[in-house]
């Protein structure tokens, strides 16, 4: 299914089949999660109360739980997800540069994403690729020493439109 594609019953409807299948399973809530977010992309809001019910739990337990781990979106996020990594060994080596270069040729700030949907833009605090600063993500490969012109490189394969 894609973001943006399915109306809020779908969506409803989707959220509840999930729960449904997840419900029994011990220590369920992280993958129902994680299946939300595969099959809409993000956990919209309106799961919140659906989940709840569901796995006999306060919409506060849900909530705390999707915003404590940065990996669930909460909000529509574009195809690809671009992470420049923010930690100090990074920005000694010139991520802060790349940061501001990427923003500007995206045309968005972090947390954001391009107007063709095609990218959103995230920051990271450490890649674990130190020795090869300044890296960033994009989806699930590392690019080490990524310099602006590398940048440009990688996300024009991506097929970026402005």
């Amino acid at each position: 299914m894609g973001v943006g594609r399915l109306s809020s019953h779908q969506t409803q409807g989707a959220v509840s089949t999930l729960v449904e299948q997840y419900k029994d399973l011990p220590g369920a809530m992280l993958p129902l999660l994680h299946a939300i977010q595969a099959e809409l992309g993000y956990v919209p809001d309106s799961a919140v109360p659906v989940i709840a019910k569901g796995l006999n739990l306060s919409r506060a337990e849900v909530h705390g739980v999707i915003s404590f781990y940065h990996d669930f979106k909460t909000h529509p996020v574009g195809k690809h997800s671009v992470q420049i990594c923010r930690a100090e060994a990074c920005q000694s080596m010139g991520s802060r540069q790349l940061e501001a270069h990427a923003k500007a040729l995206l045309g968005v700030d972090y947390h954001e994403t391009t107007a063709d949907g095609n990218i959103t833009l995230e920051p990271v605090y450490c890649l674990g690729n130190c020795a090869c600063s300044p890296s960033i993500r994009i989806d699930d490969d590392i690019h080490a020493r990524v310099s602006p012109e590398r940048f440009e490189q990688l996300i024009s394969q991506l097929g970026v439109s402005k």
